[in-house]
Order: C-alpha cells, then structure tokens, then sequence
C-alpha cells in the first residue's frame, strides 16, 4: 500500500486484488451471509480507495484494512436489519401474483386504455391538446409550444386543468 501511495498504479491493483479474501473473512467474521459478501467486498474496496491516504505505513496494513472491512460488514448487516422490518416477504403472493401475459391482464389494460381515451377526448380542445403534446407524445414544453403555436403558459395551465379533470373523472372530487 506504501508503493501505491506514491503513485505506483501495479501495486495498487495488486494490493486490492490481494486484499479481497482478507476482506471476506473480516465480513465473515462479522456475520455478513454469502450473499451479501461481495456487496461488503465492494464498499471495502471503495472505502479503502477513498481513505488510501489515510493508511501509515509503519503500521499493519491489514489490520487497518481488516478494520474498514468490519465497519463496512457492519453497515451491511444493520442496512439488511432495516430492509427487513420493512419489507414483507411471502412466498405464496409471487405465485399468485398474475402473469403481465396473462389474457385477463391484457383485457383490463385495454379497458383502462379505452376509458382514459374516451375521457381525453372529452376534454376542451386546449386541454387535449396540452395532454396530447405534453403527456402522449412526450414533447418538451418548448417542442410543443412550437408544433401547436401556444405560449409554454398556456400549455402548461391547459395540462394543469386537463390532469385535474382526469383526476376527478377517475377518482371523483379531487
């Protein structure tokens, strides 16, 4: 590490090739499972590339690694500890979950198509426009200012309007 800090880029990559097992066993130790074990190796690896400078050399080089390897194993295991509170994992819910090629599926999408075109349709002619340009056709404000002639302004209050009626035509009072 002493060689990389002065700028020797082959012991650089030698030294973080050679420090990976080191870092796996530091994760190990703190009780990271096998899947998350590269994810640690990883933030180490980036770690260790950003704190470089910090590494003296008249001292162990992997205990100073062995060290961050920890602290990142530990992040790791509390990340994992908060994602599982928050998540909810059932094995039955993804087999009865419907398939996107399912006919059913594409039945309802083309009900909701028909009726969100129905409802476009039914706006005022500005309103339609702005969401036809703007929302449809994924045109920039200036892109659509331009095709239809109106100020930005004006498209922009016309899609407003035109969401809001949507919105209260699907879901009732806004």
């Amino acid at each position: 590490m002493a060689a990389a800090q002065e700028g020797d880029r082959r012991a650089y990559e030698r030294v973080l090739a050679e420090s990976v097992p080191l870092i796996r066993a530091a994760a190990r130790r703190q009780g990271v499972v096998l899947d998350q074990l590269d994810d640690v190796v990883q933030e180490t690896l980036l770690a260790v590339h950003r704190v470089r400078h910090t590494y003296d050399p008249a001292r162990s080089y992997d205990a100073w690694l062995s060290a961050i390897a920890s602290r990142r194993a530990v992040d790791a295991l509390r990340s994992l500890g908060r994602r599982g509170r928050r998540e909810l994992h059932d094995d039955d819910a993804l087999e009865a979950h419907p398939d996107a090629d399912d006919a059913t599926t594409a039945t309802q999408r083309e009900q909701e198509a028909r009726r969100l075109r129905k409802a476009i349709a039914s706006l005022p002619p500005g309103q339609r426009e702005a969401v036809e340009q703007l929302g449809l056709q994924e045109r920039s404000l200036a892109e659509a200012a331009a095709h239809t002639g109106r100020q930005t302004g004006a498209l922009k209050v016309n899609l407003h309007r035109a969401l809001k009626a949507l919105r209260t035509h699907f879901h009732g009072d806004p």
